[in-house]
């Protein structure tokens, strides 16, 4: 008869530790990562639609990747739930918002 060479070995269950925490305290953690920031993305979508607020242009759901959330106060940490600090942005609107202080503050410097 022939053995497996792994037929010795039990495996293991993963042992889970007691944090001590409440079940409480476990939802409150959980609903403190779904307000978090990366999730304002997926609330200005759905509060300002597919639609790019400087250009115009409409997107898809499928293309909805193309859409950037711009920061009217450049606070990203400034989140209010009503979307009032947030704009969507296509990815070119909102390389185009960054770069016109840039460009600003180099064609405005005398040397």
């Amino acid at each position: 008869m022939r053995h497996n060479r792994h037929s010795n070995f039990k495996k293991k269950k993963p042992q889970s530790k007691d944090s001590g925490k409440t079940v409480d305290d476990i939802v409150r953690e959980l609903k403190k990562l779904s307000n978090s920031p990366s999730d304002y993305r997926e609330k200005s979508l759905k509060i300002h639609g597919l639609i790019c607020a400087k250009c115009g242009r409409e997107f898809e759901y499928k293309d909805r990747h193309l859409l950037t959330i711009h920061h009217k106060d450049g606070n990203h940490k400034n989140n209010p739930t009503d979307g009032s600090n947030w704009e969507n942005l296509c990815i070119y609107c909102h390389d185009d918002e960054h770069s016109r202080g840039l460009l600003g503050d180099y064609f405005g410097s005398e040397d």
